[in-house]
């Protein structure tokens, strides 16, 4: 009995799911990937105190939210905009373009975070270190462009 009602169970979960996924291209996509954000900013004595290994996934961090975001911006300078909200027409040709833009960055990004990680970890602390305030700069000083 109780096997019955686990596969039901499971049976419910993965229809309820596919039924999800299939209600999801119908929604406005996000130009800028919501993942693309900063949530706290470090100062260079923070940074300098933490280990190598949390400065490569910072940096590799950081680098995700600058090539998720820069390329986009006379677009958009924060996730959550879409087509429609630019006054851009989601039609079939515009959404497959955004589609195909959002997959290849992702390709790019996963290619590149395995090259990172792999050779981060060589890199000098300092160096790590100054490079995450340059990413962080940087999406600091895009803020107070999407400002004025």
């Amino acid at each position: 009995m109780k096997g019955k009602i686990i596969f039901f169970s499971i049976i419910m979960l993965a229809l309820s799911s596919k039924s999800m996924a299939q209600a999801k291209p119908n929604m406005p996509k996000s130009i800028i990937s919501t993942s693309a954000a900063v949530r706290t900013y470090h100062d260079d004595k923070t940074l300098k105190a933490m280990s190598k290994g949390e400065l490569v996934e910072l940096y590799i961090e950081r680098m995700k939210v600058v090539v998720k975001t820069l390329p986009l911006i006379a677009l958009a300078t924060k996730p959550g905009v879409t087509l429609t909200d630019l006054g851009i027409p989601a039609d079939d040709v515009n959404r497959k373009s955004l589609d195909l833009q959002s997959e290849a960055t992702n390709v790019y990004l996963e290619v590149t975070v395995d090259f990172l990680r792999k050779m981060l970890p060589y890199a000098d602390k300092t160096q790590l270190v100054t490079m995450v305030l340059f990413y962080e700069q940087t999406l600091k000083a895009l803020h107070e462009v999407e400002a004025q």
